[in-house]
């Protein structure tokens, strides 16, 4: 199959980038991090979470977030909601489009969210709806497509089933995510094939985190697989708080810089993209984890 001519960054760093950061960080400069994404050229920005502050203290404020960054034309900035009252305080907000997530391991599930995979989809049905009714797109993500840290290997045939579940609910797209960065090239190929036979592949994206090194190498495998959408974490900003070891989801800058050298079009900046990578990255006072970045402002 011939590579995709173009392709969908979806910049998850406001959002899953710095909700494991562990020193707070304030409304404004989460807004200057957003609007900097979107002069750079991003299309789709997960802006925050509507989750609550007990669980994750890092999204405390999202609200005042939205209300506060430059909403450019063209550009859908999103949220996650996880449940029925996230769904409310996002559409107070001004929320057009929201997020919601499952697992395709029963173990992560538990740990997770505290409940059984199929517990999961069912509270999604009244938000689901909801959404519909209030002209929200819904947005669908899977954890552990390619491994968990509770049961080990997942068989894609789960992982299709519950992605099948999320699209038949009416999210329009399906986000496939390899938590805790485990996945091969092979392996991804075929991940995305067992998938598709459910879900159409132009409704189904990657998000990949880095753990193993693999992340750039199954994002090329899902290229050969006809995906065009690719979630990713600008400076590779964040993890999953509750995935042992799964730090950094691969670094927007490291993605664009690849698909720039296969021609791939993303209408992206990637020199405006490195400078909001540094500016994010000084101002956590932590290393950039983006080796393009690193590369540009060595010496």
């Amino acid at each position: 199959m011939s590579l995709p001519k173009q392709v969908r960054l979806v910049e998850v760093g406001p959002r899953d980038g710095l909700q494991n950061e562990q020193q707070p960080i304030s409304v404004a400069d989460k807004v200057r991090l957003v609007d900097d994404l979107s002069a750079a050229g991003l299309s789709y920005i997960e802006v925050g979470s509507f989750v609550s502050p007990k669980w994750v203290p890092q999204m405390a404020g999202s609200a005042e977030v939205f209300a506060q960054i430059q909403r450019k034309a063209g550009v859908t900035y999103a949220a996650l909601t996880p449940n029925m009252k996230g769904l409310e305080a996002a559409i107070e907000a001004g929320v057009k489009e929201v997020a919601v997530f499952g697992a395709a391991s029963e173990a992560f599930s538990q740990k997770n969210i505290n409940c059984s995979i199929a517990e999961s989809l069912a509270r999604f049905a009244p938000l689901m709806e909801a959404a519909r009714e209030q002209d929200i797109r819904v947005r669908g993500y899977v954890s552990c497509v390619l491994g968990c840290p509770y049961e080990g290997e997942v068989p894609p045939a789960k992982v299709a089933e519950v992605a099948r579940e999320l699209y038949a609910m009416g999210c329009y797209e399906v986000s496939l995510g390899d938590t805790i960065g485990t996945g091969t090239p092979g392996k991804t190929r075929t991940l995305f094939d067992t998938v598709a036979r459910e879900v159409p592949r132009e409704r189904l994206a990657g998000h990949f985190h880095d753990t193993y090194g693999q992340a750039l190498a199954n994002i090329y495998a899902s290229l050969l697989e006809g995906i065009a959408v690719f979630d990713s974490s600008v400076a590779g900003l964040g993890g999953c708080p509750y995935a042992k070891g799964a730090s950094g989801n691969v670094a927007s800058e490291d993605v664009l810089y690849m698909f720039n050298g296969l021609d791939i079009a993303t209408g992206i900046d990637l020199d405006a993209l490195i400078a909001a990578g540094q500016r994010i990255s000084q101002l956590l006072g932590r290393a950039n984890g983006s080796r393009v970045a690193r590369a540009r402002h060595a010496g």
